[in-house]
């Protein structure tokens, strides 16, 4: 699975370094979000069953957060 031998792996810091940044960066490639998707402000929220929560329901539930502090 690795290309390399393991206990060559880790003799040196750098070398596992490289080798921890590179498997950080295959899976932010891999599971990394959508290129194509926009992050703009006029996206609706759903809730679990696919309704439109309001402006309403979100201070309601923001009220009730505080309230349980």
């Amino acid at each position: 699975m690795i290309p390399i031998r393991h206990s060559s792996l880790f003799k040196s810091r750098w070398v596992a370094l490289l080798w921890a940044a590179g498997i950080i960066w295959f899976a932010v490639d891999f599971a990394g979000p959508d290129q194509g998707a926009s992050n703009n402000s006029t996206a609706t929220v759903q809730d679990v069953t696919g309704a439109t929560v309001s402006k309403d329901d979100l201070k309601q539930f923001a009220d009730f957060a505080g309230a349980t502090k």
